[in-house]
């Protein structure tokens, strides 16, 4: 998908960080851009600036974790353009700490919005854009995270993982079709997903926030030294426009998930050495058919 103007691009946590980066970025080449929020007061007041700017946008209250909320966003999307194009599911949370201190609540907010959340946005957008006939495109947010996983980060990662694989075999289904599928994968940007807590939906009460740990103060201040969210934006769009699979932002990411995939492929060797598995002369292939 190269041409933007006129579509309808709705996008989550579109108030903040890459999501806002998103909006300006997708509205300045001439899209109408729905801004979506848990936060609908800062939604408001993104879309508003896009307007000042000479862009069409609007704002919307929205819970990607309460599917219900996600089609709410969709029939507001519908009544203001008509039509929706591309969805970026790009809300998210962190939550980071020692094995044995995640507590259940944790576990649940971060599983239901950064995975049930992507689930809600493609399950409930995809049908409308396969129904106008025009084509389109769904960028997912992931991380680095999705490819390696650091310690104490095991709750974010894992839910980026899940991105990263649910996104490749979505993708491997709509291959050969007009609505294209991208997984945007940055290290660390300018955001403020350090600051999640603030929008912590009451649901997911566990008996006030976490204590910061020196881990995670050595990660905010990486993702206040990151990279600029318009400039991950940029790439994502350039991603999206090249019908990339995965959209990376950070060439220095390349040597650790390169280390992580050398540690596989020798996993592998050991596996070709094996006397266990030695009595095994002819393998079935790996996928049948």
């Amino acid at each position: 998908m190269k041409d933007f103007s006129g579509k309808g691009v709705v996008i989550t946590g579109g108030a903040s960080g890459i999501g806002l980066g998103l909006a300006q970025a997708f509205a300045a080449r001439g899209a109408r851009v729905v801004v979506a929020d848990i936060d609908g007061d800062a939604a408001g007041v993104a879309a508003a600036a896009i307007v000042r700017d000479g862009g069409q946008a609007i704002g919307a209250a929205c819970d990607v974790s309460d599917r219900a909320s996600v089609e709410a966003l969709a029939q507001t999307t519908v009544a203001a353009f008509g039509r929706a194009h591309v969805i970026c599911n790009n809300a998210g949370v962190a939550v980071s700490g020692a094995l044995g201190t995640i507590r259940p609540k944790d576990w649940d907010w971060i599983f239901d919005v950064n995975l049930k959340g992507v689930i809600h946005g493609v399950e409930t957008f995809l049908p409308l854009i396969r129904a106008h006939g025009e084509g389109g495109h769904v960028l997912n947010t992931a991380s680095v995270g999705g490819f390696v996983a650091g310690p104490f980060a095991e709750p974010y990662a894992a839910t980026k993982y899940a991105i990263v694989a649910m996104s490749e075999g979505w993708a491997a289904q709509l291959r050969g079709g007009d609505i294209g599928l991208s997984i945007l994968c940055p290290h660390f940007v300018k955001t403020q997903i350090d600051q999640s807590e603030r929008v912590r939906p009451g649901r997911f009460d566990a008996g006030g926030a976490r204590e910061e740990n020196e881990r995670s103060k050595i990660a905010s201040k990486a993702m206040q030294a990151g990279l600029p969210p318009e400039i991950v934006a940029a790439r994502a769009i350039e991603g999206i426009e090249q019908d990339e699979l995965y959209i990376f932002t950070h060439p220095t990411a390349r040597a650790v998930v390169e280390a992580r995939f050398a540690r596989i492929l020798a996993a592998f060797d050991a596996t070709d050495r094996s006397q266990a598995l030695s009595s095994i002369s002819e393998w079935p292939p790996f996928w049948p058919g």
